[in-house]
């Protein structure tokens, strides 16, 4: 590049943008449009891409059009060019969420030559009267962000972007940049081929970001986990990934109610809730946003600190540009997914009834997710050979695999005898129906090809399919086979295969993973839940209580009972907000008799230098706190016990559950009203007398002093509610 243009272009980027120096290549992008030639640019997150047609959009003469595919996306765009100028009209977005006045503003500034940068949904472009007004302005160029949204190899394929080369051949020529952060060979392909920009310069980075710790956790207890991680990175910036919008509006109550500041988004939210609920995120007034894919496109904050993904996406590119959301600035990038083939099935059965081809599609993309899953190869070299590139180091030492390798061993018998097997079968199927051959699953589809009597069958089968799958993953990665993306995966053996087979050498194979599946709401093996109470505490607990109950002269039971005492002993509580949350306990009893048994525990988890779980016993969402609610105020009303249960759909049995549940926790209700009108006095006399002086408030032992002839079992429930809230609330 000339020297004075050279030195014309910094002073430009520090003028407009503040930057001293270009990153990467940016300058050589920004050369290439200014000399009105086409670029395809593959640039991973956080490399500066939107830099490359903003500046030259500046520079050059006319309006640039942007395509964009979200409008949260755009928004924030148009916001980040107008903080670098003093005029507002010098970026403008043209979408559905503009009302009539608006777009006339927008088209008056584009037409007096403000605009240097027009925003537009591909669905707005189409749009007739908007190729009419593009056609009488100068367009100085086309820029085509998320580009991979063309291809259906892609993982956010948008079939409106097809559409996108016919409207600008109608609009007016002009060069063309298409820009994306994820696109796998196949994508690259598709990409440049539907826009017929074939002869565009191509500009591709390296997809390794050094600074991203990947690593792969079992779905078991999923949500404590997550809320046990973001409280050991108080204040940092986070975003958790989940695929339905009923999850990421769960997730993030749960998160709130354990005092993580969270938000929700997705598109089911109303405009102004996702756009506050973004905005708070980037201005830092949340720490955490739960979302779907729908948040994230373009999202400029470079000190998101952790990218979950509660649940697996349907692809590597997905997982990619999701994770590469973390760390943009250079510094710490933590990425965790929560892995269960349980969620896999439900995808697969989510493409049921979709085009076939475009299931075969679907079913490929998420077997490379499986497979990145369970591998047991770094995690960073399984992602760069995804995208086409090689990574030389064995070790990357900053995912989990790397950091906790499992045992190696010589593989290169089991390789010869995969490379082998792809051949006898003509080099025309898939690894899944390879490793059947290998491990002897005599399937329908391995007989529908008589598979099953050719020499390879069986001759793997002391190993089980996921381990001939890891061996045909770990040869592909070692470019002895090649996968055919065009028909759907099918493998054949290289020329460097060929070559191993004749002369093998010793290759060091790893196991894949074997996750165990569990549901969310399972506890994590090892934590909390697992472990028994601790004897010396709940015996010092059991002390103490029987101290406070003779002082104020009520049966122990009554102050607190022995599973809260031995939850105690198990949680270790030395806060207020750490007792409420103790089964049993809540605010009310909390407060009331609390303090004494905070006091002790602190004391004695200092003396003994006692290391307590991470996080209290996670708070969850009850969702039944409506129905106490209703519970409660009805009581305060006076309303007849069977007409709340008629009200609510209820057993009589189930309100008596509700009711101990809510008085055991230390809310005080007075059920005279009820009692009065169902036990006649002599009984309530007899049958509080019993509690007050009795040694458990068990119904066994109730029923076996009293006698079951004389007390119903509803009868001594009632009065044992009557006395716990009257003399322990």
């Amino acid at each position: 590049m000339d020297k004075t243009k050279e030195n014309s272009l910094h002073q430009l980027l520090k003028k407009h943008f503040g930057f001293d120096n270009f990153k990467g290549n940016q300058e050589e992008i920004i050369d290439n449009l200014l000399a009105g030639r086409n670029s395809f640019v593959l640039l991973p997150t956080g490399g500066g891409k939107s830099l490359c047609y903003q500046l030259p959009a500046i520079i050059m003469e006319g309006t640039a059009i942007i395509i964009s595919p979200l409008i949260a996306l755009m928004k924030n765009q148009v916001d980040a060019i107008r903080a670098f100028s003093n005029e507002d009209g010098i970026a403008h977005f043209l979408n559905s969420s503009l009302n009539k006045s608006e777009i006339a503003r927008v088209k008056a500034d584009v037409v007096s030559g403000k605009t240097k940068m027009l925003y537009v949904a591909p669905e707005s472009l189409t749009k007739e009267e908007n190729v009419e007004f593009l056609k009488k302005i100068k367009i100085s160029f086309y820029a085509i962000d998320e580009a991979h949204c063309i291809s259906e190899w892609g993982h956010d394929f948008r079939p409106e972007y097809r559409r996108i080369r016919p409207i600008i051949d109608e609009i007016g020529k002009a060069p063309v940049i298409a820009l994306t952060a994820t696109a796998t060979p196949k994508v690259q392909h598709d990409i440049l081929k539907t826009l017929v920009i074939q002869d565009a310069n191509v500009f591709v980075f390296s997809f390794n970001r050094a600074n991203l710790y990947y690593e792969i956790r079992p779905k078991i207890g999923a949500t404590k986990e997550i809320i046990r991680f973001i409280k050991n990175n108080e204040g940092k910036s986070g975003i958790i990934y989940c695929l339905s919008r009923k999850k990421v509006e769960e997730l993030a109550e749960q998160l709130v109610a354990n005092g993580i500041k969270a938000l929700p988004y997705h598109a089911g939210l109303d405009s102004n809730t996702r756009v506050n609920n973004q905005d708070a995120f980037l201005m830092e007034m949340c720490d955490v946003i739960v979302a779907t894919i729908a948040f994230g496109m373009g999202i400029d904050k470079p000190d998101v600190r952790f990218v979950i993904h509660y649940d697996m996406p349907k692809s590597l590119e997905g997982y990619y540009q999701e994770t590469g959301r973390s760390g943009r600035d250079g510094g710490e990038g933590q990425c965790i997914a929560f892995y269960s083939y349980d969620d896999i099935q439900k995808l697969e059965k989510f493409m049921q009834g979709k085009p076939v081809s475009e299931q075969e599609i679907g079913k490929q993309l998420l077997f490379e997710t499986v497979s990145y899953a369970e591998s047991s190869v770094c995690r960073r070299r399984l992602l760069l050979h995804y995208f086409g590139e090689e990574y030389k180091r064995d070790n990357c030492e900053n995912c989990d695999n790397c950091l906790n390798p499992k045992v190696q061993f010589d593989g290169s018998e089991f390789i010869v005898t995969a490379l082998q097997c792809i051949i006898e079968v003509q080099e025309k199927f898939k690894a899944e129906h390879i490793s059947d051959i290998l491990c002897g699953n005599a399937t329908s589809s391995i007989k529908t090809y008589n598979h099953h009597h050719i020499e390879s069958f069986g001759t793997g089968s002391d190993e089980n399919k996921k381990y001939w799958l890891a061996v045909l993953r770990q040869a592909l990665i070692k470019k002895f086979i090649i996968k055919d993306i065009e028909n759907y995966g099918l493998l054949s053996v290289s020329a460097e295969g060929r070559k191993y087979m004749e002369e093998p050498y010793e290759i060091m194979l790893m196991r894949d993973h074997e996750y165990e599946q569990g549901e969310d709401d399972d506890m994590p093996k090892g934590q909390v839940g697992d472990n028994a109470s601790d004897p010396i505490l709940f015996a010092m607990l059991k002390d103490l209580r029987k101290q406070i109950a003779k002082k104020s002269n009520l049966p122990p039971f009554v102050i607190f009972q022995d599973p809260s005492l031995e939850e105690m002993a198990i949680q270790y509580p030395i806060k207020m907000d750490e007792m409420k949350n103790i089964v049993g306990v809540g605010a009310g009893k909390a407060q009331r008799y609390g303090q004494p048994f905070i006091d002790l525990i602190l004391t004695y988890v200092n003396e003994n230098e006692i290391e307590r779980p991470q996080d209290m016993v996670v708070k969850s969402v009850i969702n039944k706190s409506s129905l106490k609610v209703f519970i409660i105020q009805s009581i305060d009303r006076k309303i007849p016990l069977d007409d709340i249960c008629n009200a609510k759909g209820i057993e009589f049995e189930s309100l008596l559950d509700e009711l101990e549940a809510i008085v055991y926790s230390g809310t005080k209700v007075n059920l005279s009203y009820t009692i009065s009108q169902s036990i006649d006095d002599e009984k309530q006399s007899e049958l509080y007398d019993y509690f007050q002086n009795a040694d458990t408030d068990t119904l066994e032992a109730a029923i076996k002093e009293l006698g079951e002839d004389d007390y119903s079992m509803e009868e001594i429930r009632l009065m044992r509610l009557k006395f716990i809230s009257e003399m322990g609330n």
